[in-house]
């Protein structure tokens, strides 16, 4: 994608293979920078503290982390303690596990000196595959996008958070098929919810749909039954940071209220995801899925531009008042229309994931 008529990726390393380059997402809509990357200890706090975040690319960025791991101490120890250290950061999202374990089972053969060389390596091929398989995405959702539309209609799309590129490597899961409609000239305009606490559709999935010319309009996270009630949204198309084998899928907090309304309205609910996010090991997402619950202040304070430009953090809440944030719900399979994947489009059952992955099966 682009950012001022650049053609970027959310992380790109160093030729020298000193250091990997980041977009620090913290710092988005209003400053557009970017983080040096040079140690594990770097890579897990830019994880932890969601200078980067989106599934894919965590996994990309935790690969990365465990090379810088193997450069400083190859040893058979340092292989199990940095892969403890950095999938401890964010317990939710399966493709930071995902990552860690390819690169654990390949490492682990290997003599200590040949292990950073073999790590590094396979962070950089973990993120050219990352943007294929979100390409493969974008044209299976087209298909469900062009199926939608109504002759002379503007396609109204429906998402919570942000499931874009800057949550993978390039191109994004749920925004892919929407960035492929706009490009291949369908009429697409985006519903954005706001999604609080962290704003991350207010933030970054508005910024990056503005960056590429889509239109678009940030809504209350309270706004989307409104609007499928009076026939506004045509679909919802949302992400996930983590699918159960049986189509169950966990995603940023208010996904499943999302999915609630649009059953109630007849409106068709989709997820776009990697087949790095499904977790084959568990049935019941909502019993089984860990849920991260992160700190009260992203709930009780709020950051925002002030007139004259400078940034500022208040407090909004009530003095006294106590606030629990967890970041993530779980909507069950009974409510997703159809996920829609790098290898295709299913129904959310196990036999819809067994069709596409019989490998799995």
């Amino acid at each position: 994608m682009k950012i001022h008529g650049r053609a970027m990726r959310t992380i790109w390393p160093d030729a020298d293979q000193t250091s990997v380059h980041v977009i620090d997402q913290i710092k988005l809509p209003h400053r557009f920078e970017t983080k040096h990357l040079r140690t594990s200890a770097e890579a897990a706090d830019a994880i932890l503290t969601m200078v980067v975040r989106g599934a894919p690319l965590i996994g990309a960025t935790a690969a990365y982390g465990y090379a810088f791991a193997m450069r400083e101490d190859p040893s058979d120890a340092n292989l199990d303690a940095a892969y403890k250290r950095l999938y401890e950061t964010r317990p939710t999202a399966v493709n930071l596990r995902w990552a860690l374990d390819d690169l654990r089972k390949r490492l682990k053969p290997l003599s200590p000196s040949e292990r950073f060389a073999a790590a590094w390596l396979r962070a950089g091929q973990i993120c050219d595959e990352d943007v294929e398989i979100c390409r493969k995405i974008g044209e299976a959702g087209l298909a469900l996008i062009r199926a939608a539309q109504k002759p002379n209609q503007t396609i109204n799309i429906l998402t919570h958070c942000n499931a874009g590129w800057l949550a993978c490597v390039d191109w994004g899961t749920a925004l892919a098929p929407i960035y492929m409609a706009h490009d291949a000239g369908l009429p697409v305009h985006v519903w954005v919810d706001e999604t609080r606490p962290r704003n991350q559709g207010a933030s970054l999935t508005a910024y990056e749909l503005g960056a590429h010319g889509i239109p678009h309009t940030v809504i209350p996270d309270n706004t989307g039954g409104h609007l499928m009630q009076h026939g506004m949204v045509d679909l919802c198309i949302v992400g996930t940071d983590r699918t159960t084998a049986r189509g169950d899928v966990c995603n940023k907090i208010g996904t499943y209220l999302k999915a609630l309304a649009a059953h109630a309205n007849d409106v068709p609910f989709y997820v776009a995801l990697p087949h790095t996010t499904i977790d084959w090991t568990i049935d019941d997402g909502v019993k089984e899925i860990p849920i991260e619950e992160r700190s009260a202040r992203e709930v009780t304070h709020m950051t925002g531009r002030l007139e004259d430009g400078s940034l500022a953090t208040v407090d909004i809440m009530a003095p006294g008042s106590k606030a629990i944030n967890y970041a993530f719900d779980v909507t069950p399979a009974h409510l997703v229309t159809a996920l829609i994947t790098d290898r295709g489009v299913c129904a959310a059952t196990r036999e819809g994931l067994a069709g596409l992955f019989p490998e799995r099966a």
